[in-house]
């Protein structure tokens, strides 16, 4: 009751309006999306089939047999998973995240419930995919490393922001590139920076969309080279 005053008085005082439909966000824990377009927005529960491997969105029923989109096969990472589609809420906020260092609290639980759902209670490290220097300087803070503090809070996880490191600044994936053209973007982009830090580590790697997989197999390659026994992926969204 308290929160519901609390909210439709900050609503009054400070009005925000959705970043999709412009109605009004009555509840400051969703950000910058009001609750109806978070209610139209594709959140992965469980129930759907998704690729043992890779996530990607197969079926809305679940099947009794794990499903494999083979897309993904010759990636690096041994799995990966999203707490849902990369469109309306989860959109606005991601692109939002890339612009200011907070992540809402709608967003953290479906972060954090998109962890627990997974099986990747083994992980013992966090890593946040890194910016180049470059990017960093621009954006002013890595939206990654803002996930992965999350994380850490949640979990209780030792997050290391420093070992995997972007020795090669590349351009932002377009939307029009196809699968081989981001590939090739990211190829050899990534440095181990502290290997003995990597080494036997089941590592949880971190960022915040999973497209065609490209950064997150480079990344996984240079963290499996370095010694990593396993590398997970979680994102906050992942495309369709």
């Amino acid at each position: 009751m308290f929160n519901q005053v609390s909210n439709f008085l900050l609503a009054l005082a400070y009005p925000q309006a959705c970043h999709i439909c412009e109605r009004s966000v009555e509840d400051f824990s969703d950000g910058i999306a009001c609750r109806k377009c978070w209610k139209k927005t594709r959140i992965f529960c469980g129930k759907e089939t998704l690729c043992d491997k890779c996530g990607a969105f197969l079926s809305e029923s679940e099947k009794p047999v794990k499903t494999f989109c083979h897309r993904c096969d010759l990636d690096y990472y041994d799995a990966a998973r999203a707490a849902g589609i990369y469109e309306k809420a989860l959109a606005a906020s991601v692109i939002q995240l890339k612009n200011e260092p907070h992540a809402a609290k709608t967003l953290r639980n479906l972060f954090i419930s998109a962890f627990y759902n997974a099986d990747f209670h083994d992980a013992n490290l966090i890593i946040p995919v890194p910016l180049s220097k470059q990017r960093f300087l621009e954006r002013g803070h890595n939206q990654a490393g803002v996930l992965a503090d999350v994380l850490k809070k949640e979990t209780k996880i030792k997050t290391d922001h420093k070992s995997l490191a972007r020795k090669i600044h590349t351009p932002a994936h377009r939307a029009a590139m196809d699968e081989k053209a981001r590939e090739l973007s990211v190829k050899n982009a990534f440095e181990a920076a502290r290997p003995e830090f990597i080494k036997n580590q089941i590592v949880l790697l971190v960022d915040d969309v999973f497209t065609s997989g490209a950064t997150v197999s480079a990344c996984a390659k240079v963290l499996k080279k370095a010694g990593a026994s396993k590398v997970y992926v979680l994102t906050v969204a992942r495309a369709n």
